[in-house]
């Protein structure tokens, strides 16, 4: 059995057998916790924290028992240049959406004036998609990025679609 991951006009796919929740009893790990910030009823923008649960496990065929999140498909998967020196004012996220940061490092601040950084390899979930938002900077260099946008209908409290 395989899950296989596509990137088809634009979006992200990740497909797995019905078996691939079937695969044993292996004891799942902690639920991954990724970092995201909100938009506040006053307006303003706060810090906050997501579980991605591993709802789902398979037998990878070679002894390995795979522990996987629910699969989602994205509208419009984009990989991003940011360029050196970026430092954005105010805006809001163009969308819910999960960024992977493929390398440089990036950081945000809410407008409580917390600031909080992501390297290479680390992945967080802006939603701040209304009030004042939020400010970035490319810290010491470029950063390169990868947008996955949440479908509308996503509820990132049970990591699926309604």
């Amino acid at each position: 059995m395989r899950c296989t991951a596509l990137l088809l006009m634009g979006s992200l796919l990740a497909a797995c057998p019905a078996g691939a929740a079937d695969a044993t009893d292996a004891p799942r790990p902690a639920p991954m916790k990724v970092t995201t910030f909100f938009a506040t009823p006053e307006g303003g923008s706060r810090f906050g924290e997501v579980e991605i649960p591993f709802a789902l496990q398979r037998d990878d065929g070679l002894g390995h028992v795979l522990h996987l999140s629910n699969a989602y498909g994205s509208p419009a998967v984009q990989f991003v240049d940011l360029p050196a020196g970026m430092n954005q004012d105010w805006h809001t996220a163009p969308a819910r959406q999960i960024v992977v940061v493929l390398s440089g490092t990036i950081e945000v601040e809410t407008t409580d004036g917390e600031t909080r950084r992501w390297r290479t390899g680390d992945v967080f979930l802006p939603a701040d998609v209304t009030g004042k938002g939020h400010r970035t900077r490319c810290i010491d260099g470029a950063v390169r990025v990868m947008f996955a946008p949440l479908p509308d209908d996503f509820d990132t409290a049970t990591w699926s679609t309604r």
